[in-house]
């Protein structure tokens, strides 16, 4: 841990990104420094490393936003696979809730009390899964 920060707070890292990081990102964004020259006017200034990343950043392709998009809606779907779990689950418990009730009538209230309790986790689980579809396509 103690490396870690102390990879992350170097005094070249604080000193070479200082001066982005007090400007606006629009200020940073805007400015040219491939068109800056230096107090000769002779060749342009070094470009900050930071500047280029975030540049890099900021300017995506009609083919990348493309592929994010398709990512989007295949994580959606095989989320949304959990749901058909769901109905599977479902569709068990009462299943096993009749044949117990048909193998031993005098159990009648706790096998469906134990039904309730497994369909609420089943369908816990599918609303999970389709929270999470919803997750993906939308707050991504």
């Amino acid at each position: 841990m103690y490396a870690c920060a102390k990879f992350v707070s170097a005094p070249a890292l604080v000193r070479n990104s200082s001066r982005l990081l007090c400007r606006p990102v629009s200020a940073s964004l805007l400015s040219r420094p491939e068109a800056r020259t230096d107090e000769l006017g002779s060749t342009p200034a070094p470009q900050n490393a930071l500047l280029q990343a975030v540049r890099r950043e900021v300017h995506t392709s009609a083919i990348s936003r493309d592929i994010d998009t398709a990512a989007k809606f295949i994580g959606a779907g095989a989320a949304t696979v959990g749901v058909a779990g769901s109905g599977a689950g479902i569709g068990t418990v009462f299943g096993s809730l009749i044949i117990g009730y048909a193998r031993n009538p005098s159990l009648k209230q706790q096998l469906f009390s134990y039904a309730i309790l497994g369909f609420a986790l089943s369908e816990a689980m599918g609303l999970f899964c389709l929270m999470v579809a919803f997750l993906i396509l939308f707050a991504m």
